[in-house]
């Protein structure tokens, strides 16, 4: 991770310590790394610096990352999109985390791009669109929003370590690492490890976290994960794919946050070096790809998903009719588009 510039850490003091009313907004389809950041710059905005500061979720969080949800300063604009906009252009502040642009909040985009408040980008993504924002903090070489936030607190000025910050700030902080890394899987770097012994030190009871996230699932996931392997296709050239349609996620009762870590179960299997995973939604289906070292998981999902992300964890979309006639099509478009890409897939770069 490159240093942090002492004069964006001024500006960002100067822009906390004149806001009043302080706006977060994170990603549509919040996962723990969104959840986790913004729950935790809303305690550190709020018991910190006793500022009037909102979480805005574009979608609501799923029950399995409900416990980090805040009681006070959280406003879902699924369910409220009238108090969401109200809030976005009544705010003096504007922070986007987990996002690398307006577009990553969906319905949220338009009263975003029309706030005339000071906006401030944290985000691990490639390709931030910096034109949109009055002040950027970005890093690709770190697990997770989270960490990036993480480092971003402690240089302002009165922190410097994590025992000045309080368990509110520094367990959502946890919890948004973890999950981003799978438990430490991937996208670990030596900076998220002191990170990981910090927050220890300082009290986080990461035991209690991690039987929050993994071991408190319902029953469906399970008996959902066995048929997922059991529809996993594996391409001659070591993509592995499934697809769960609709009628699938009626018959196993699916709900949001339930196929979290899907996509990873099939790198374990030898000879596997890429996993697709598809969700369907409201004319479309959600894509998440993961991949080993080597293969670019952020260049298949910009060439055939409309997406993109990190080198070896990216997500987009399919859509039909647009880009299949149909959700039936989605099997043969993706072992088309893959056996084509691992054709031409070139030497790994850093992306």
């Amino acid at each position: 991770m490159q240093t942090l510039s002492s004069a964006d850490i001024t500006r960002l003091e100067a822009y906390f310590a004149a806001a009043e009313h302080v706006c977060i907004v994170v990603h549509t389809h919040p996962d723990g790394d969104a959840i986790g950041s913004g729950a935790a710059l809303l305690a550190y905005l709020r018991r910190c610096r006793h500022t009037d500061a909102t979480l805005l979720l574009p979608d609501s969080a799923p029950d399995t990352l409900g416990f980090l949800l805040p009681e006070e300063g959280l406003v879902d604009a699924a369910c409220a999109p009238q108090e969401a906009a109200a809030r976005i252009a009544a705010c003096d502040l504007l922070v986007c985390l987990d996002m690398s642009g307006f577009g990553r909040a969906e319905a949220l985009s338009a009263p975003l791009s029309a706030c005339r408040a000071p906006k401030v980008l944290i985000d691990h993504h490639l390709h931030p669109e910096r034109a949109s924002f009055d002040l950027v903090f970005s890093e690709t070489e770190i697990s997770s929003a989270s960490e990036l936030l993480y480092q971003v607190l402690l240089a302002l000025p009165g922190v410097g370590s994590a025992e000045r910050l309080p368990l509110a700030v520094l367990t959502p902080l946890m919890a948004g690492m973890t999950t981003d890394t799978n438990n430490f899987s991937n996208s670990v770097w030596p900076s998220t490890l002191q990170m990981a012994s910090e927050l220890l030190a300082a009290g986080v009871d990461r035991d209690a976290l991690l039987d929050q996230i993994y071991h408190n699932y319902r029953e469906n996931r399970f008996r959902a994960m066995g048929a997922f392997l059991e529809r996993m296709t594996i391409t001659p050239d070591g993509v592995a794919y499934a697809v769960l349609d609709r009628g699938f996620l009626r018959r196993y009762d699916v709900q949001d946050g339930e196929t979290e870590g899907f996509v990873n179960l099939p790198l374990g299997i030898a000879g596997v070096c890429m996993s697709i995973f598809l969700k369907e939604d409201e004319g479309h289906f959600r894509v998440s790809i993961r991949s080993r070292a080597g293969v670019s998981a952020n260049r298949l999902a910009a060439e055939a998903f409309h997406g993109g992300g990190h080198a070896c964890a990216a997500g987009g979309k399919l859509y039909f009719p647009a880009d299949i006639p149909a959700p039936e099509a989605a099997g043969g478009y993706i072992a088309t588009v893959t056996a084509r890409f691992m054709r031409n897939q070139g030497p790994s770069q850093s992306e």
